[in-house]
């Protein structure tokens, strides 16, 4: 029989709690306990080799930690729905048995009430690293949101969170529809909270501007 090491290295900034917290992380957890069933068809179930290993939690806002436990500690099966502040996720598995989730009332993420302009620097930082420039940073938002750059430099003077930024958006481009690929390990299309979405957007332009892509294409003209 062949054996083989299967590492799943689980970020904690993007769990509720971290720095960056994602949507649907339930379903990335539940999906990570079912490649470990899979990987060992004796379901005898995931074993640590390491004093630290991740445990699901009923709560979703505290759907992970780093607990010190036994080394043949398991993860706690699924119960079904995670009751959070707001409301509930509710499970459900596809034909392949791999799960989604379906937010039945919405949980508000941090990065909704972050300033833009408490970011802003780092799209900048990251877009002059890679040789880039302040004002094609700019040029992409703009692009984004249809603000003027001094209506731009207005919501960053006064700093205004995300939430209100995309919602205050004077003339969203309707090309930001072609605007497709993975953020964070997340596919910018599937997202349905439209906030989410409109962050992701912006995380994916600025990933693009990064990695070289010609500003005309970026732009999607």
């Amino acid at each position: 029989m062949k054996k083989a090491l299967l590492v799943i290295d689980l970020q904690n900034d993007y769990f509720p709690g971290g720095k960056f917290p994602l949507w649907n992380t339930d379903a990335v957890l539940d999906n990570i306990e079912q490649a470990i069933t899979t990987a060992r068809p004796d379901s005898q179930g995931p074993q640590c080799h390491h004093a630290a290993c991740w445990r699901r939690e009923a709560s979703l806002n505290s759907a992970t930690r780093c607990a010190d436990v036994a080394v043949s500690d398991r993860l706690q099966p699924h119960q079904g729905v995670h009751p959070t502040a707001t409301g509930a996720i509710s499970s459900r598995r596809d034909r392949s048995g791999w799960r989604g989730s379906s937010m039945q009332k919405a949980t508000k993420h941090r990065i909704f009430t972050t300033s833009v302009a408490s970011v802003y620097p780092l799209y900048v930082a990251k877009a002059e690293r890679k040789g880039r420039t302040k004002d094609e940073v700019d040029a992409v938002i703009r692009w984004l949101t249809g603000y003027s750059q001094l209506e731009l430099e207005s919501q960053l003077r006064e700093k205004k969170d995300f939430e209100t930024f995309f919602r205050e958006a004077p003339k969203p481009n309707p090309a930001r529809a072609l605007i497709k690929g993975l953020v964070c390990g997340v596919r910018v299309e599937d997202i349905v909270d439209p906030t989410m979405r409109e962050i992701r957007y912006l995380d994916k332009l600025a990933d693009e501007l990064a990695k070289g892509k010609a500003l005309d294409k970026i732009l999607r003209t």
